[in-house]
Order: structure tokens, then C-alpha cells, then sequence
């Protein structure tokens, strides 16, 4: 479905001249979120970045030391601009324009309707769904939206690629959607685990829109081809921009699957391998991937008629469970799921989880000073608050899946519609 820019081109102007105006007018603004390790990860760092492009322009390898993990397509990028600190504008551009392109695929998802109406399924209250216009808002006027564009780190790109993924998805464009998803696993290796329901969610649009039957077998043994060949494609062309060297395998993916950098960030990871002993960390690491991992099963298949609120769950998770989260991670949760705003008022825990978050996100930055400046603190009085941080998100997350769930039920079972309904 085409998007009538027209209808929304305010809104995407208004939103650039926000972020250029914060850039402009309050000039420390994005040195000082850049350095905040709540937005900042040793995986996404615009610092790393400008360290990494340094070394590359002048012929060093970035990967040599244990301070760049970043993709090499991004070295290639930043290479060829000006640098930040002679002629800023372009970098701001570039970032303003990420999340523009970024809003105008959360535009086309949301007009798809593939929230509220499916292939497999149509809510009961697809009536009440946010409109187009206030979708794309919550997502550019998000304060995380706008300081995450201010500190400049690297995933803003790979919020833009997912949303662009699964918007090619929801539109039934396939190869839009393997040249983006494949893009999306390259820049963060553990979105790989969205194939599973990125793959329904083209599957089903494409059905729809096909009047012949598409053979599911052959269609997903095609996708799963396609994006290898994607995958391998932007390998080769990695290992070509790095001097035929293999070595930013280890320095980018392979960093994360071992956790070898423990910066402190929002996540679970770094304070429990900092305590754990050298002989249990293998185990551990493979039962914190399989944690994550487990997820992405369990929820594509009870949530099969809706594989797009999966991918939404799935990001969410992710944000609370992989090994360098950011509120990167967390405003992109936060601008997919007003998609389901007609599920919303079915949620129990909103007050709690919202108390959770605003006591985190406030206190948060406090207990940082305590540890790190003032020295009256330790690693626990940060690590308590991103529990809670945690914590928050995670209620969030499993209230809407039950809202989802019960959306279902009402569908199902029509008696049972406004009931008290528990498990026994």
C-alpha cells in the first residue's frame, strides 16, 4: 500500500527540525549522551566508531585491539564523510535520516494492518487500532528516539533495517525483505533469530496477495537460500573492505557470543560474568544464549495467527535478555508496540510496569554517579537498578502477550468475552 506522504509530512519535518535543533542549539548535548552507558554499548559506541575510522583511514586494523566490534560495511560509511568533528552536519543527517526511514516503515506496517487483521486472524477490536499518523508520532517524538539520534550510536541503523524488514514483510515483498533482513543480522548477529517469524509474517502477506497456492515447504526453503546467499554476500564483501581478513568475524560476532568486553550497560550479562568463576563461564553463556533462544520458538508457534506481534515480543525480549541492551533496544519495543493499541486496555500490570521504569530510568543515572564519580557506591547500586529496569520491561512484555492471547480467546470464545478468565 502506498503511504500518502503528504498527510504525514509534517510530522516527519517537524521531527528533523527537533533533532537538528537539539544538535545546534545545546552543542554538549550529544557528547554527553554519547557517553552515557545507558544508550552507549561496547557493540554500538559512536566513539568506538570514530576510534575504529581513525584506524581504518589510515591503513591500521581496527580489529587488531579489543576496542572496535562494529560491522566493516560501517567503516566503509564513515569513511567516505567528512569527520564529525570538522563538518558535524553529515553525520546528523545521516542519523536524522535513519530515523525518518525508520518512521516511514512503521508508517507502511501500520497501514498493511497486518495488526489487527491477519491472514489467519481479525481482531474483534481492530476498530479501535492507533492511527497512522499518531503511530509515526510516538515513534519520532519518543524522548529514547531522540536521544538515541543525539548520541549517535551505531544501532539506530539497525532499528531502521528491522523496521524497513518487516515492512517489506507486511507488503509481501520478498526480496525487499531478505536484502533488509540480511542487512539486519549483518550489523547485529542475534536478530538472526527473527527468520523464524519474519518468514510467517512474508509467508502469509504473500499468500494473500497470491491467488495461487504457494507450497509453504518450497517457500521457506527458498527464503532460508535466499537469505544465506544475502548473508554470504555481505561476508565476502566485509572480507574484501578489511584487506581480504577474516578477523573481524571474531572482533564483531564472535565478541558477543564470548562476552569478552564487560562494559557496564543496562543489561543482565556483565555483572554476573564479572562474579563467575573461569570454569563455569562457558556453561553459563550457553544457558544465557538458550534462554534468549528459547523464546523465539515457543512464541512463533502459540502465537502463529499473528506472527507480527511475535516479532514485536521477540524485540522486546531481546532488549531485556541479550548481551549489550540500550534504550536503542528499548525505544524501538516501545515505537512497534503501539501497533496493537486495540489490545492495550486488556493489560493488568500497566501502572506497575510503568512505576518500574520511571523509578529506573530517574534513579538510574544516579546510582551510575554514585559508583563510578562520587565513589560512595559499587557495581550493586547499578546493577540493583537495571534489575528493575529489567523487571519493568519484562511486565510489559508478558502482559501484552496475555492481552494478545486474550484478544484470541474472546474470538474463540464469544461467551466468555469481558470474564474473568484464569488458569487452572
Amino acid at each position: 500500500m502506498a503511504i500518502r506522504v503528504k498527510d504525514h509530512a509534517w510530522v516527519f519535518a517537524i521531527a528533523a527540525l527537533v533533532r537538528f535543533a537539539c544538535f545546534a542549539l545545546i552543542p554538549d548535548l550529544p557528547a554527553l549522551l554519547a557517553s552515557r552507558v545507558e544508550i552507549s554499548t561496547p557493540v554500538t559506541s559512536f566513539k568506538r566508531l570514530q576510534e575504529g575510522v581513525h584506524l581504518f583511514q589510515r591503513g591500521i586494523s581496527p580489529y587488531d585491539g579489543g576496542v572496535f566490534h562494529q560491522s566493516p560495511i560501517l567503516l566503509a560509511i564513515f569513511s567516505t564523510i567528512p569527520s564529525y568533528e570538522t563538518f558535524p552536519i553529515i553525520t546528523q543527517s545521516l542519523y536524522v535520516a535513519a530515523d525518518l526511514l525508520g518512521a516511514e516503515a512503521l508508517l507502511r506496517i501500520a497501514q498493511s494492518g497486518q495488526s489487527t487483521s491477519s491472514r489467519l486472524y481479525t481482531s474483534i477490536r481492530k476498530d479501535s487500532r492507533a492511527s497512522d499518523t499518531a503511530i509515526a508520532a510516538t515513534y519520532l517524538f519518543s524522548p529514547l528516539t531522540i536521544a538515541s539520534c543525539l548520541a549517535r550510536p551505531t544501532s539506530v541503523f539497525t532499528n531502521t533495517a528491522v523496521l524497513q524488514t518487516i515492512a517489506f514483510a507486511a507488503s509481501g515483498d520478498f526480496i525487499g525483505t531478505l536484502y533488509s533482513f540480511a542487512l539486519t543480522a549483518y550489523l547485529s548477529g542475534y536478530l538472526i533469530l527473527l527468520a523464524p517469524p519474519i518468514a510467517l509474517l512474508l509467508y502469509d502477506c504473500c499468500s494473500a496477495k497470491s491467488r495461487q497456492t504457494i507450497q509453504p515447504s518450497l517457500f521457506f526453503a527458498q527464503f532460508s537460500a535466499s537469505l544465506c546467499i544475502g548473508l554470504t554476500s555481505l561476508l565476502f564483501s566485509s572480507w574484501f573492505l578489511t584487506g581480504s581478513s577474516w578477523q573481524f568475524l571474531s572482533s564483531t560476532y564472535g565478541m558477543q557470543l564470548s562476552l569478552t568486553d564487560l562494559t557496564p550497560n543496562i543489561g543482565l550479562w556483565w555483572y554476573f560474568f564479572i562474579e563467575m568463576f573461569d570454569s563455569f563461564r562457558t556453561f553459563f553463556l550457553g544457558v544465557f544464549w538458550l534462554h534468549m533462544a528459547s523464546y523465539v520458538g515457543a512464541l512463533t508457534i502459540r502465537i502463529r495467527k499473528q506472527p507480527l506481534f511475535v516479532i514485536i515480543s521477540l524485540l522486546g525480549i531481546f532488549a531485556v535478555f541479550q548481551p549489550y541492551p540500550s534504550i536503542v533496544d528499548t525505544g524501538l519495543y516501545f515505537a512497534v508496540l503501539p501497533l496493537y493499541r486495540h489490545v492495550l486496555p486488556l493489560l493488568r500490570y500497566g501502572f506497575i510496569a510503568a512505576a518500574a521504569l520511571l523509578y529506573a530510568a530517574f534513579l538510574g543515572p544516579a546510582f551510575w554517579h554514585l559508583w563510578i564519580y562520587a565513589g560512595s557506591g559499587n557495581a550493586n547500586f547499578f546493577y540493583a537498578i537495571t534489575l528493575v529496569w529489567s523487571l519493568g520491561l519484562s511486565i510489559i512484555i508478558a502482559d501484552s502477550i496475555y492481552a494478545v492471547i486474550r484478544d484470541e480467546l474472546d474470538v474463540e470464545r464469544p461467551e466468555l468475552r469481558g470474564k474473568d478468565v484464569r488458569q487452572i
